[in-house]
C-alpha cells in the first residue's frame, strides 16, 4: 500500500506531528528512533493486555510484534502500548474479584486516553483474559477509528488420569476435596497439570465466548479466535490484523460501520449456539452502548431463546476451544448458522467483505462432532436463556447447556456476601433442594459484581450441581455449570426484590418459560420494602468507590458513562 494513500490532514495524528508548532512533539518521536518518513505516516496504536499475572496474557507481547510488522509493511507506523488486566482465575473466590468487571471499564478508558493523548489514527487490540476482550472492543467502538481486534488464543488442555482437563476441573476438585471425595495428593497432582501452556481458559468460558463474538461481530479476522496461544500460526494472523487495519484506514471503514444492530444479533446468536458465557449478556449491551445502539439484556436473551445450541463445548459439553478450532473454527459454526437462516450475512467485517463473503469458502465438515448441524442440535434453544419475574423485574440469566431439567423450586437460604455462602457450602451447611441466594454482589452493591465460580464449582464438586439452585445479583464465570441464575436486577443494593428475601421464602425458577419468581404477594414485597434500608459499603474511597457512584444496572451492561447516544463529537473526527 502506497503511503500517499493517506491524507494526513484528515487524521488525528496531524495534531501531534504536523507544522512548526509541533517540533517539540516530533522531537520525542525522533528520540525513540523514528525517521521523518515514519513520523509523517499514520500512527497506529497496537494495544495489548500483556502482563505476568496469568497465562491468558503472557503470549500477547509476541503477537503484538507480528501485528506491528503488518502495520509497518502497509504504510503505517505502529506504536505499542499496554493496559491492565485482572485475571479472573486468580481473582476468584476472594475480594480480588470485585476488581474484575471494573477492569473492563479501566481497559476501555485507559485505551481511549492513550489514543486521545497521543493522537493515534487507528488501533489494533490484542487481549487474553475475560474482561480485556470486551474492554478493548468497547474502546474501539467508542473511539471509532479504524480498528481490528485479535484474541490471544486459548490454553492447551491439561491431561489428568487419561483425560483432558481445564482449570474448572480444579475448581470443582476443591468441592470434591471438601466433601472427602479427593485427597490432598490427588488435588495437588491435578493443579500441577491442569494449565500446561500460555493462553486463556480452554472451555467455552467468557474469554473464548467473547473471542467468538469478535469474529461474529466482524471486528476480527476469520479464524483469529481459534488457534491456541502457543501456536505460531497466531503470529501470521496478528500480522494480517496489522495489515487489515491499514486497509480499513485507507478506506475509512470504522468500527461503527461494522458494529451494527445486526452484527450484535449475530454475536448473540453465536454465543447461544456455542453454549457460551452468561457474561455475554453483560458485555454485548456494553459494546452496543458505546455505539449508541439500544441492545439490552432482554434483546440478547430473545436471540438466545430462538437460537439452536449446536456446539458441544465445556462446561456443559464435551469439547474445548482447541477441538472447535480443529473442527474448522468459528467460521464453521457461523456458516452452519447462516445456512440455517440464523445469521445476517450482509454485515460488513474488518476484511472489507461481508460475513457471507467471508464464509463462502467454508463448508461444514462431516468428520467432526464438535459442531452439529442446525437440523440436529443439542437443544432447540440456546445454551443461555433469560429469566424475568417478580424476583427479577429487570431480568436475570442462566446457562442451561448441559442441564437435565429446566425447572427448580425450593426455599431460600440467604447470604449477604459470597464469602459467607462459600463457607457454608464448604461446611455443607445447606439442605438438598434449597435455593442459595447471594446478594449485595451487584455492580453497585459489591461493588464490582463478582463472579461466583468458587462457590458454584464447590457445589458441583460435592455432587450437588443440580440438587441445589443458586441465584445472585452478581455474576457467574463462563465456567460455571449447574442451576445458577445471575445478573438479577434490580440488585439488592438499590432495593431490588432479591434484597427483600428471607430464609425459607419459596423461589420458583423456570428456564423453559423464562420466569424467576418468589412466592410472595406484591403487598408483602411492598411491606418488606418499607423496612428495608440501604447498606453502607466497606469501599468509601478509591477505584471501587468511584465505580459504584457511576455504574448502571446489569440489564443495560453495567456501564459507567452515557455512551454513544450522548456523544457530541467522535474522537475519530478531531
Amino acid at each position: 500500500m502506497d503511503v500517499k494513500t493517506f491524507d494526513k490532514s484528515k487524521l488525528p495524528s496531524r495534531h501531534s506531528t504536523v507544522g512548526p508548532e509541533r517540533a517539540p512533539h516530533r522531537s520525542y518521536l525522533y528520540a525513540m528512533g523514528l525517521t521523518e518518513e515514519e513520523i509523517y505516516q499514520p500512527l497506529v496504536g497496537v494495544v495489548t493486555t500483556w502482563n505476568e499475572a496469568a497465562p491468558c496474557n503472557i503470549a500477547l507481547s509476541r503477537q503484538a510484534q507480528a501485528a506491528k510488522k503488518g502495520v509497518a509493511a502497509n504504510g503505517g507506523t505502529p506504536r505499542e502500548f499496554t493496559t491492565i488486566t485482572v485475571t479472573d482465575g486468580i481473582a476468584m473466590g476472594h475480594e480480588g474479584m470485585k476488581s474484575s468487571l471494573v477492569s473492563r471499564e479501566v481497559i476501555a478508558d485507559s485505551t481511549e486516553l492513550t489514543m486521545r493523548g497521543h493522537a493515534y489514527d487507528a488501533l489494533v487490540g490484542l487481549a487474553g483474559c475475560d474482561k480485556s476482550l470486551p474492554g478493548l472492543m468497547m474502546a474501539m467502538v467508542r473511539l471509532n477509528v479504524p480498528a481490528v481486534f485479535m484474541y490471544g488464543g486459548s490454553i492447551l488442555p491439561g491431561r489428568f488420569q487419561s483425560r483432558d482437563v481445564t482449570v474448572v476441573d480444579v475448581f470443582e476438585a476443591v468441592g470434591m476435596h471438601s466433601a472427602g471425595r479427593m485427597d490432598d495428593d490427588t488435588l495437588h497432582e491435578l493443579e500441577c497439570v491442569a494449565c500446561p501452556s500460555a493462553g486463556s481458559c480452554g472451555g467455552q468460558f467468557t474469554a473464548n465466548t467473547m473471542a467468538c463474538v469478535s469474529e461474529a461481530m466482524g471486528l476480527a479476522l476469520p479464524m483469529s479466535a481459534g488457534a491456541p496461544a502457543p501456536y505460531e500460526s497466531r503470529d501470521a494472523l496478528a500480522e494480517a490484523s496489522g495489515s487489515a487495519v491499514m486497509s480499513l484506514l485507507a478506506n475509512n471503514v470504522r468500527p461503527r460501520d461494522i458494529v451494527t444492530r445486526k452484527a450484535l444479533e449475530n454475536a448473540a446468536t453465536v454465543v447461544a449456539a456455542s453454549g457460551g458465557s452468561t457474561n455475554a449478556g453483560l458485555h454485548l449491551p456494553a459494546i452496543a452502548h458505546e455505539a449508541g445502539i439500544e441492545f439490552d439484556l432482554h434483546d440478547v436473551c430473545e436471540i438466545f431463546r430462538r437460537t439452536p445450541y449446536i456446539a458441544d463445548l465445556k462446561p456443559g459439553g464435551r469439547y474445548i476451544a482447541k477441538d472447535m478450532y480443529e473442527a474448522g473454527g468459528v467460521p464453521i459454526l457461523m456458516k452452519t448458522l447462516m445456512d440455517g437462516g440464523f445469521l445476517h450475512g450482509d454485515c460488513l467485517t474488518v476484511t472489507g467483505k461481508t460475513i457471507a463473503e467471508n464464509l463462502k469458502e467454508f463448508t461444514f465438515r462431516e468428520d467432526q462432532d464438535v459442531i452439529r448441524p442446525v437440523s440436529n442440535p443439542l437443544s432447540p434453544t440456546g445454551g443461555v436463556v433469560g429469566l424475568k419475574g417478580n424476583l427479577a423485574p429487570e431480568g436475570g440469566i442462566v446457562k442451561i447447556a448441559g442441564l437435565e431439567r429446566l425447572q427448580f423450586s425450593g426455599p431460600a437460604r440467604v447470604f449477604d456476601c459470597e464469602e459467607d455462602a462459600f463457607e457454608a457450602v464448604q461446611n455443607k451447611q445447606y439442605e438438598e433442594g434449597e435455593v442459595i441466594v447471594i446478594r449485595y454482589e451487584g455492580p453497585r452493591g459489591g461493588p464490582g459484581m463478582r463472579e461466583m465460580l468458587s462457590t458454584t464449582a464447590a457445589i458441583y464438586g460435592q455432587g450437588m450441581g443440580e440438587k441445589l439452585a443458586l441465584i445472585t445479583d452478581g455474576r457467574f464465570s463462563g465456567a460455571t455449570r449447574g442451576f445458577c441464575v445471575g445478573h438479577i436486577g434490580p440488585e439488592a443494593a438499590v432495593g431490588g426484590p432479591i434484597g427483600l428475601l428471607e430464609n425459607g421464602d419459596m423461589i420458583h425458577i423456570d428456564a423453559d418459560k423464562g420466569t424467576l419468581d418468589v412466592e410472595l404477594t406484591d403487598d408483602e414485597l411492598a411491606k418488606r420494602r418499607e423496612s428495608w434500608k440501604a447498606r453502607s459499603s466497606d469501599f468509601q474511597s478509591g477505584t471501587l468507590w468511584k465505580y459504584a457512584q457511576t455504574v448502571g444496572s446489569a440489564e443495560k451492561g453495567a456501564v459507567t458513562h452515557p455512551g454513544g447516544q450522548a456523544e457530541v463529537r467522535q474522537y475519530a473526527d478531531v
